[in-house]
């Protein structure tokens, strides 16, 4: 069976081939380490966390997840805290590091970090001068988007239209407003390289562009990110590594995830609404966290509410409750395949959302089955099928054993229980259940509705 992809660039979805039969390159934009990774951060690193463990199945991938560890916000955090950039950047790798492993994200095969690779871009930037890509001005090497005519390809942009529609303030140092930075001088305060254009730093775009191609090659197979890369950071680094590498692809595939939003508002730090995973993480298992970001398609806008988090709980209770009573044969767990129709959902562009209702599905069969070898077998699928998304990954003991050990369809049956005592007026019992269900940490709200529940 094919593996598709939708492909930004070509618009579509279209099918897999990698390069090089067998092998797949692939690499995803990282984070820049001034601070914690806030939930929008977090959504590409699980979804390509995912697309990753889809591909390892069929072949053998190099997956290259890079580090920006120079950056005018990491110069600006260290300015405003007092300490030295290298502190705040190893602090920040760590914490993403760690943050994203409670998410259940497998470290990347390779994490190369901006200022391992300066010498690197400056041999690019070389090469795009001398054929005439990129010009020098006042220590600034930029890049000429003029003189690259498929520019604006990938987000569909018109470079005239752009240009026309300016309307930010053109440095003196630039032949046109859409010209890029790929080198610019450094003050003796602010991390430098010597260069041939003087001491300075590089730009952000140059950066992944130098560091794909030394770790994945001049051509890789997929480039992934969030929608918000797409303009400038991907354009630009398309742009410049077509021109450097004379004319040859850069990327095969280019996938990108759909922006998140907090209760239907952009998440910004003037809203106060930035959330952030090393905070989530100390109330909210990581498994919930996990399932809540793949819970819509990849490519949709998610928006993040308590809601979403609460159905994620709820789905992971289902599914750790189906196959809770069931004692697999190791042999069996071992050698159980992933379900066909789920791993067939997961190379359908990543259909997370099919994937979880295939794999519902398969509880909704075990619990109604009588037959013991018959769940057993649909158990020790249903936990094949986690491995692969990266969630049933506790003792399904442990996991009820914080949570009062209370199945989901027990707190709806004393719920329902409630609501006769209530319907009755017997409002003493209506009140010992809501305190029994309290007591297992769970709250009960009623509205025009119904009855609604969560973990407290």
């Amino acid at each position: 069976m094919t593996i598709y992809l939708h492909d930004t660039l070509q618009g579509e979805k279209i099918p897999f081939e990698p390069l090089q039969p067998g092998r797949v390159t692939m690499y995803l934009c990282g984070p820049t380490v001034y601070n914690y990774a806030h939930i929008g951060n977090a959504r590409p690193a699980v979804v390509f966390d995912l697309l990753a463990r889809v591909l390892r199945r069929r072949y053998k991938l190099t997956f290259a997840r890079n580090i920006t560890d120079v950056d005018d916000k990491i110069n600006a955090a260290s300015i405003e805290t007092g300490k030295p950039i290298e502190a705040i950047t190893e602090r920040f790798i760590k914490a993403y590091n760690d943050d994203m492993g409670a998410l259940g994200v497998n470290a990347p095969d390779v994490e190369p970090r901006a200022t391992h690779h300066i010498d690197d871009m400056i041999r690019m930037i070389a090469t795009l001068v001398e054929n005439g890509y990129a010009y020098v001005a006042e220590g600034h090497v930029l890049f000429d988007v003029s003189a690259y005519g498929d520019y604006g390809k990938l987000s569909r942009r018109n470079l005239r239209e752009m240009i026309a529609g300016a309307r930010v303030e053109v440095a003196p140092y630039k032949r046109a407003a859409h010209d890029f930075v790929l080198w610019k001088p450094s003050t003796p305060e602010l991390p430098g390289w010597e260069s041939p254009w003087g001491r300075g730093r590089p730009g952000w775009h140059i950066e992944c562009s130098a560091m794909s191609k030394k770790h994945l090659g001049r051509t890789i197979d997929i480039h992934a990110g969030g929608q918000d890369l797409v303009f400038p950071h991907h354009e630009n680094e398309l742009a410049q590594s077509t021109c450097a590498h004379d004319g040859e692809p850069f990327a095969r595939y280019w996938l990108h995830n759909g922006f998140l939003s907090i209760n239907d508002t952009k998440m910004s730090k003037s809203l106060g609404n930035v959330l952030l995973v090393h905070d989530l993480i100390k109330s909210v298992p990581g498994e919930v966290i996990r399932l809540a970001l793949l819970s819509a398609h990849y490519r949709q806008p998610l928006d993040w509410s308590d809601e979403t988090l609460e159905s994620a709980r709820r789905m992971l209770d289902r599914l750790y409750g189906a196959v809770r009573a069931i004692e697999i044969p190791k042999e069996l767990r071992r050698s159980t395949q992933v379900p066909g129709d789920v791993v067939a959902a997961l190379e359908d562009d990543l259909n997370t959302p099919k994937a979880l209702a295939e794999l519902f599905s398969l509880a909704r069969e075990l619990n109604r089955s009588e037959d013991l070898l018959q769940k057993q077998k649909l158990a020790a699928s249903i936990l094949a099928a986690g491995d692969l998304i990266g969630i049933l990954q506790n003792d399904p003991e442990e996991w009820f054993s914080g949570e009062g050990a209370m199945l989901p369809e027990e707190i709806e049956s004393l719920i329902d229980k409630r609501n006769a005592a209530r319907a009755a007026r017997d409002f003493g019992r209506a009140d010992q259940i809501r305190d029994q269900l309290a007591a297992s940490g769970i709250s009960i709200e009623d509205g025009p509705d119904g009855t609604r529940w969560r973990r407290s």
